[in-house]
């Protein structure tokens, strides 16, 4: 007979110890081979978001549309004016430029997409999912940015190369030269794509849909709007540099508009890529620094 504290406490089953890893330590061995993340898995994530987005057909549609319609609507409406005038008549002028117009609406659309593709993520918490599947912030953030050019630069290529080939058949003006087949199609394009990468720095600052896109709108329509109502003399400086450098002037330079832009010192050829690309680089400067400190 036995007492209950001399009783053999009852054995319970013991958990399945998980297996050895290798170098003698436990934990967890998964089966599938894991390999560490690189700048193609990030990009491979970013196309898939931007292309599965209800934002990036409709801004993208939309531009293609206006580029399209408004060319096609000028290049018939030159023609028309010169089978009554023809004082009018347009032969010897590069009728390549009469996509500027659809070009310069079309930048709003790039500028919305811009927008959309870095602050719909802070909206709708999905950065948090973003940063948790890729810790590197800057890794994110060029990954964004490279689909972004990529997809925006070669749909408004092929679309301008369609215009212009439509605008020159219906006037029959002269033959451009390549130079200015190069700039009024991949020249422009390219513009048109830093633009929207700036879009996006600003996005990544600001955090909001509407704040980003009503920056930028203000950064490309208020200093030309400013620019005409400045009326005095002792403001001239201000509203020289103003209709010099604004934005819209500086992408009419790459349809050979060059007279619309005032003074010997204007940016003309590709001088306004150039200085585009360098407010471009400092805002993305700012745009990581601003991810990097800031919490999402």
């Amino acid at each position: 007979m036995t007492t209950p504290y001399q009783q053999i406490p009852a054995q319970h089953p013991q958990p399945p110890q998980p297996p050895q890893a290798p170098g003698g330590g436990y934990g967890y061995v998964s089966p599938i081979p894991a390999r560490r993340a690189h700048l193609g898995d990030a990009l491979t994530s970013e196309w898939t978001k931007i292309r599965s987005v209800r934002s990036t057909m409709w801004t993208l549609g939309v531009m293609v549309a206006l580029m399209v319609g408004i060319g096609l609507l000028a290049a018939w409406l030159v023609a028309l004016a010169s089978s009554y005038d023809p004082e009018t008549d347009a032969s010897g002028e590069n009728m390549l430029m009469l996509g500027f117009y659809g070009m310069l609406l079309g930048s709003m659309c790039v500028i919305t997409l811009g927008a959309l593709t870095m602050t719909s993520e802070f909206g709708t918490g999905m950065i948090r999912s973003t940063l948790t599947a890729c810790p590197s912030r800057g890794r994110v953030l060029a990954a964004k940015s490279m689909v972004f050019f990529g997809l925006v630069f070669s749909v408004s290529t092929v679309t301008t190369l369609v215009v212009g080939a439509l605008q020159v058949a219906i006037l029959d003006g002269r033959t451009p030269t390549y130079g200015e087949w190069f700039r009024a199609t991949a020249g422009a394009s390219f513009y048109l794509a830093t633009l929207g990468l700036l879009s996006l720095a600003v996005g990544a600052m600001v955090r909001h849909s509407a704040g980003a896109v009503t920056t930028m709108l203000g950064v490309v329509l208020l200093p030309l709007i400013l620019a005409i109502f400045m009326f005095s003399e002792s403001l001239t400086s201000i509203r020289e540099f103003l209709l010099e450098y604004n934005i819209p002037i500086q992408m009419a330079v790459f349809y050979g508009m060059t007279d619309a832009v005032s003074g010997t010192s204007s940016p003309s050829a590709w001088q306004p890529l150039w200085i585009l690309l360098g407010v471009t680089v400092v805002a993305m400067a700012g745009a990581y620094a601003s991810l990097h400190r800031r919490d999402v």
